[in-house]
């Protein structure tokens, strides 16, 4: 477990001490498929006292908050990307998220399906409005900078076009969820939805790269579905 450098013991032991519980949490959700966690069951696996998961978080819902943001270290990640355009980024940073479920499809099953899950005793599911809030914030940057490029019209407002864009995303996962479109083709879905939108709203240089993107993806989708056909 790596050392916490530049604060005191006490401060160190607290965070050594979250850590475990956070992989603990990690744990349970992979084998037993639920993030409805048993506190006891978690500060057991973490071997903490009963009382530390709620002196450290306050609740199951938090624990399983932090695990998320844990597994989400998407702002390093999209920080190391290197990309040839502006939009090309943005294609970029949709295969990195695209790419959490892709790698551990049942892990992130079980956590989206409790964002799904609005009705539970400490309620909201597991999307935080920070969370949200930062996630808009990233993708209206990235429009924004495309518009600067050239590559998408001024007067379409990258706000309004970014939750948009956000919807898509939702439905992708929604049909994931569902057992509509199978994990191997949900890149291929977002990126071909991303890009007929995209192109809705791009100037004359940008339409032309962005058809490259809905032909591509558009061959991947053809494919899979001739595939399942087939089987």
């Amino acid at each position: 477990m790596a050392i916490v450098v530049g604060i005191g013991r006490r401060e160190q032991a607290k965070a050594e001490r979250r850590l475990r519980i956070m992989a603990a949490a990690r744990d349970l959700i992979r084998e037993t498929g639920d993030t409805n966690l048993s506190m006891r069951t978690i500060a057991k696996r973490a071997k903490v006292s009963l009382a530390t998961p709620y002196n450290l978080f306050g609740s199951k819902r938090a624990v399983v908050l932090a695990v998320l943001e844990d597994e989400r270290d998407f702002a390093e990640r999209f920080a190391s990307l290197r990309p040839v355009n502006s939009i090309d980024h943005l294609f970029q940073a949709l295969a990195l998220a695209v790419g959490y479920y892709t790698d551990d499809p049942d892990f992130y099953l079980t956590l989206w399906k409790a964002m799904l899950d609005t009705n539970g005793k400490e309620g909201g599911g597991l999307s935080t409005p920070q969370r949200r809030a930062q996630s808009h914030a990233l993708w209206r940057t990235l429009l924004e900078r495309a518009q600067r490029d050239g590559y998408l019209e001024h007067q379409i407002s990258a706000d309004a076009l970014e939750r948009s864009l956000a919807h898509t995303f939702n439905g992708v996962m929604l049909s994931w969820i569902m057992g509509a479109i199978e994990t191997e083709q949900m890149l291929a879905a977002a990126g071909y939805g991303y890009a007929l939108k995209l192109q809705g709203a791009a100037t004359k240089s940008g339409r032309e790269r962005l058809m490259k993107k809905v032909l591509f993806y558009q061959k991947f989708l053809t494919r899979s579905q001739r595939r399942a056909a087939a089987a």
